[in-house]
């Protein structure tokens, strides 16, 4: 797989995959694939063997090539899967979880993992990279309102005040997991349940 540094236009992969629909097992299949690279890619960094991602995912490296020509094609794929995850779980959560501050806090788990796991994402898509700012609008575009129904349902069942809004909330949370893949004796989740845990004061 080529280190290219590039991105593709819109940020999404592979441009000739997003030309036309895929079927559904071929959907099915890049999404082993994503899995299976995310998991990899939290072991041993972006960096991993492509031989260990199609281990990993049971396939020959072949496959891989096929769906990501080039490893930021693959670390692209992977970060907006994960946003594609952490989107779904919010609904998800608001549905079982015995309470709007439960949902709220267990996604604002989820949304921990995410942020302390996508490791190297900057080093491929910095600032100055145009793949960077539609990567970035993305994840605003499909996590903030996610973020707004959790907080809405847990003010309206009247177990947190605040007026903090939702983009507010999840930059503070971003602050409080810098460095925390560098550092194993940082636990970003209990600094971030603080933070939530405040959410329940008055004032």
């Amino acid at each position: 797989m080529k280190d290219g540094q590039e991105a593709t236009r819109d940020g999404s992969g592979a441009a000739g995959n997003a030309a036309r629909p895929k079927r559904a097992d071929a959907r099915r299949n890049e999404r082993t694939l994503l899995d299976a690279a995310a998991a990899v890619f939290v072991r041993a960094g972006v960096e991993a063997p492509v031989r260990d991602i199609a281990a990993e995912a049971g396939v020959g490296t072949a496959t891989i090539y096929r769906h990501f020509p080039t490893r930021a094609d693959l670390i692209i794929g992977v970060y907006r899967h994960q946003v594609e995850a952490c989107a779904e779980a919010g609904p998800e959560l608001l549905a079982s979880a015995p309470t709007p501050y439960e949902a709220l806090a267990r996604w604002i788990d989820l949304f921990v993992d995410f942020l302390v796991t996508k490791h190297g994402l900057a080093g491929v898509l910095q600032p100055d990279n145009t793949g960077f700012e539609t990567l970035h609008a993305y994840f605003l575009d499909r996590l903030v309102p996610v973020c707004t129904d959790l907080l809405t349902a847990a003010t309206t069942a009247g177990e947190i005040h605040t007026d903090v809004p939702a983009i507010a909330l999840m930059r503070g949370v971003g602050n409080l997991c810098i460095g925390a893949e560098n550092d194993p004796g940082y636990d970003a989740r209990r600094m971030v349940g603080l933070l939530v845990g405040g959410l329940r004061g008055r004032g």
